[in-house]
């Protein structure tokens, strides 16, 4: 369906899921935490719940990575 309808499978040149994994644990992330794996009636519903969770992914919730704080709070400071 994916091929018929011309849209890429995977987001690497060479279809390797390993080259991609960063993607992939966000896109994990946000399917199992804020419900993003849930079936919705429409389109508009759907990308309604995707800009939801990624305003709280990016503003709420906190990162190891980032040393326990959120995206926002290091990429975008108020100075910028």
């Amino acid at each position: 369906m994916l091929i018929k309808k011309r849209i890429t499978i995977s987001m690497t040149e060479e279809n390797h899921c390993y080259e991609n994994a960063c993607a992939e644990r966000v896109n994990g992330i946000l399917k199992q935490e804020y419900g993003l794996d849930d079936t919705f009636k429409n389109e508009k519903q759907a990308l309604r719940a995707v800009k939801e969770a990624i305003l709280i992914y990016n503003s709420n919730r906190l990162h190891t990575s980032l040393g326990f704080k959120t995206p926002d709070s290091v990429y975008f400071t108020e100075s910028a």
